[in-house]
């Protein structure tokens, strides 16, 4: 059975850390477990679990900035800033379970990042324990900060590879006067992604942007607008008159939260494999083409504001594989970057995490990791870097 080892404090994590560091022990870094798919996830001597480092360490609500311990649930963080009016504005996948350390090491986002930013644009301080045991301080706590290198950007997604996440400060919001949302259904992929692109091109400025679909169905397109009242009503006038221009209407939706949390979900549900391409904007309809016609689609997901876009293969093995490498190469072609964000456990000897190619500063990733975690410890050969 693998120890499990749940420090209370960053002292005791920095204890815990220097400890294995010496007995060349690995460490397996969890906190509520909701990303255990990502990445390839080898055998660790311990498990060292973050779930009790928990609560708001400090919360400032005039400077707009909140500390928080890097256990607690996100879930709770949301119901703490809101009684104080205001919000952290991500929206993560598996939002009610994750942890705010999990959610920075993964770098977590959904479709709210073109609107407000993402992980790494709301993240103005750290404190982490490295893989020698070491406690490493970098940003601040006020938003303003500009002193010292701007190491704490380094950890959003390293998957618990460069140290152990303890406290997290981030910039907040005042929660927004109003919100609404809407949508509308196209026979073709092509045309809301036509329908999205019209939006992005105006002044306004969504929340989200979400675009559904699968084989043989109908394609939804989805936004949510939030701010003052009447930029939201232009919001959604905008959105009608890009319907109506793709030959569709649009309609009210009043339940779209949580639509759009399950959509964010999408990698967390089922069997089969998820691939998550990063692309040009202007290339997702070629490529959702190219996803729609392979033979184990059975999902699609876009950030058509973004370019994040997840397909869902399932079927026999070859079936998935092959359809996993046709998006993997689709997605370089159009300029884009694709790696697999989950496949079945039979799959996983077979399909590596980051695909066959090289990712981009490859020799700068195993740098860092040699620098961080000189020993190799934190989460041996979960990310790209080995």
């Amino acid at each position: 059975m693998t120890d499990r080892i749940r420090p209370a404090d960053a002292a005791a994590c920095a204890r815990a850390v220097a400890e294995s560091a010496a007995a060349s022990r690995s460490l397996r870094v969890r906190g509520a477990g909701t990303k255990d798919y990502l990445g390839e996830v080898l055998p660790a001597d311990a498990v060292l679990d973050t779930t009790a480092l928990a609560g708001v360490v400090a919360h400032v609500p005039g400077d707009l900035t909140v500390t928080v311990a890097a256990g607690m649930r996100f879930a709770e963080v949301r119901s703490a800033l809101a009684r104080a009016g205001q919000f952290l504005p991500l929206d993560p996948p598996h939002a009610d379970a994750a942890t705010i350390g999990g959610i920075v090491a993964a770098n977590s986002t959904g479709f709210w990042r073109s609107r407000y930013g993402g992980v790494r644009d709301l993240l103005i301080g750290t404190t982490a324990v490295l893989g020698d045991g070491t406690v490493a301080r970098s940003g601040g706590r006020v938003v303003k900060n500009v002193a010292g290198y701007d190491l704490n950007k380094l950890f959003v997604g390293s998957l618990g590879t460069l140290g152990v996440l303890v406290e997290c400060t981030f910039k907040v919001l005042p929660r927004p006067p109003a919100t609404a949302g809407a949508h509308a259904q196209f026979a073709r992929s092509a045309d809301a992604f036509a329908a999205a692109d019209a939006i992005v091109r105006t002044s306004a400025r969504p929340a989200a942007l979400a675009i559904s679909g699968g084989p043989g169905g109908a394609w939804e397109l989805l936004l949510q607008a939030d701010g003052d009242a009447a930029p939201v009503e232009r919001t959604l006038e905008l959105f009608s008159q890009s319907a109506r221009a793709q030959g569709t209407s649009a309609q009210r939706h009043e339940g779209l939260p949580a639509v759009l949390a399950t959509m964010n979900d999408v990698s967390a549900r089922g069997d089969g494999a998820v691939v998550r391409a990063a692309l040009p904007l202007a290339a997702q309809p070629a490529f959702a083409s190219t996803a729609a016609r392979l033979e184990g689609f059975t999902q699609l997901v876009a950030d058509a504001a973004s370019g994040i876009v997840r397909v869902v293969l399932r079927g026999d093995d070859a079936v998935v594989i092959g359809g996993v490498d046709a998006l993997l190469a689709a997605a370089r072609v159009c300029g884009g970057s694709g790696r697999i964000e989950r496949r079945p456990d039979s799959l996983r000897a077979r399909l590596r995490a980051w695909g066959d190619a090289e990712p981009a500063g490859l020799f700068l990733m195993r740098r860092l990791k040699e620098a961080f975690d000189p020993r190799g410890i934190l989460e041996p050969g979960r990310s790209a870097a080995g």
